[in-house]
């Protein structure tokens, strides 16, 4: 019964920023970590992002120094922010989320969102 949604994904040019959202809604007593994957085609599917509920964050090389990941707790959402971005950020990211409802926790995934990065 938890539905997370990504937005903000799209077509910018090399040094570029986007700021994608991913809002969790539905049966949601709290939730744990959350984090941001990435999946380029023909690719294997990569950690980007991590941040716990108490706002402790880990980054992949890659995007050290470029990308910072934030949450508001009260809108039950995780943000990533793209600054510098390069053709190889090209893309289809995905959050996920750890949910606790009641007594059962869950991991649960969005459905992606396309982040394309070209002159």
């Amino acid at each position: 019964q938890v539905q997370l949604v990504e937005s903000g994904g799209g077509l910018v040019q090399p040094g570029g920023s986007l700021r994608l959202s991913c809002a969790a809604s539905g049966s949601i007593s709290s939730i744990n970590a959350m984090g941001w994957y990435r999946q380029a085609p023909g690719k294997q599917r990569e950690l980007v992002a991590t941040i716990t509920s108490g706002g402790t964050t880990r980054y992949a090389d890659s995007v050290k120094g470029r990308f910072t990941i934030s949450r508001d707790n009260a809108k039950n959402t995780v943000y990533l922010q793209m600054n510098s971005l390069k053709p190889e950020d090209t893309a289809v990211y995905t959050c996920n989320s750890g949910v606790t409802y009641r007594a059962t926790w869950n991991v649960y995934w969005g459905q992606g969102t396309q982040v394309t990065v070209s002159s």
